[in-house]
């Protein structure tokens, strides 16, 4: 069986910890620009800029911030190093829904493969983001460890990536206003109402919201309860919380989550430079597997609405 390693993108938001714990071997980076005259590499670290100049800027509405994906000849360079070594190449990106990220690889494989016939890279689309992208990853380099091959490790990951699940809120509305997701009359009601959406991932990547909590300790509440009745097998995973600048909140998550769900562990992170300037300050996302998400989410909608109901 050829040797392989298993990348993600800086999108998927492990932390170079959590790499290492799951046997990830490395990760491609993208770009991200600051105003008019500021561009910089993204990584799974605050080494460019910090996390509070990041989020203070996004929270200034004059400086413009966008990020990019590696273009194909940067993917391509990237995938050369590893083929002229020997080892095949899995590589999961960010949902294709979301990002050109994908296309990207995949364009970049086929060139590989034209002056590397021998070359052996697959290329997964995530159909998720943030840490949820991330945890298809962290199961990819479990898989691998058990001893997978880089096709068996494929076949596994197809089937999984519609059973991760997120759960949580997002509590700044003017800056998914100023994404232009809702008006900002809705943001300034929502904001005074204590109005937090919640959602989950859809079976294509997007993520849906289910419903709206009122105030912190419900939606807190209502996290936990929605975790616990669609999560599958809970004592044989690692559950994985992502936040944007609400460290506080997302340790209060993760001692509620460890208090009512035995796992193997609870992994807690911020989420980085890829997704930072496009999720925004104020997500909480508790990501997990459970049962098979189908395009009609009926089922989880009408459950989050109960659990609200009877908090």
């Amino acid at each position: 069986m050829k040797d392989y390693v298993v990348v993600g993108d800086v999108s998927c938001d492990l932390s170079i910890d959590e790499m290492k714990l799951f046997g990830v071997d490395d990760y491609i980076t993208g770009h991200i620009s600051i105003g008019d005259d500021r561009e910089l590499v993204t990584k799974l670290e605050w080494t460019e800029i910090s996390s509070r100049e990041m989020f203070d800027l996004l929270k200034n509405k004059k400086v413009k911030v966008s990020t990019s994906p590696a273009n194909v000849e940067e993917v391509y360079r990237f995938f050369e190093g590893y083929v002229k070594k020997g080892l095949g190449v899995l590589s999961i990106s960010l949902s294709s829904k979301i990002s050109a990220t994908y296309s990207f690889t995949v364009a970049a494989a086929e060139k590989i493969k034209e002056a590397y016939p021998d070359a052996e890279i697959v290329c997964v689309d995530s159909m998720r983001m943030s840490r949820g992208f991330g945890y298809l990853v962290a199961l990819a380099g479990l898989k691998k460890g058990e001893g997978l091959s880089l096709e068996e490790n494929v076949e596994y990951l197809l089937k999984a990536r519609t059973t991760i699940h997120q759960m949580g809120p997002i509590d700044d509305l003017f800056f998914v206003a100023r994404r232009g997701n809702i008006s900002m009359g809705k943001a300034i009601f929502g904001t005074f109402a204590g109005i937090r959406p919640m959602g989950d991932y859809s079976a294509t990547g997007y993520t849906k919201i289910l419903a709206k909590a009122k105030g912190a300790k419900k939606a807190l509440a209502a996290t936990v309860e929605y975790v616990k009745q669609t999560i599958v097998d809970p004592q044989n995973q690692y559950i994985l919380i992502g936040h944007s600048d609400r460290s506080e909140l997302a340790e209060q998550y993760k001692i509620a989550i460890e208090q009512a769900i035995p796992c193997k562990k609870v992994l807690l992170s911020e989420i980085f430079m890829g997704c930072s300037p496009n999720i925004g300050p104020g997500m909480i996302s508790v990501n997990y597997l459970g049962n098979e998400i189908k395009e009609d989410m009926s089922k989880e909608e009408a459950l989050l609405n109960d659990i609200l109901k009877n908090l």
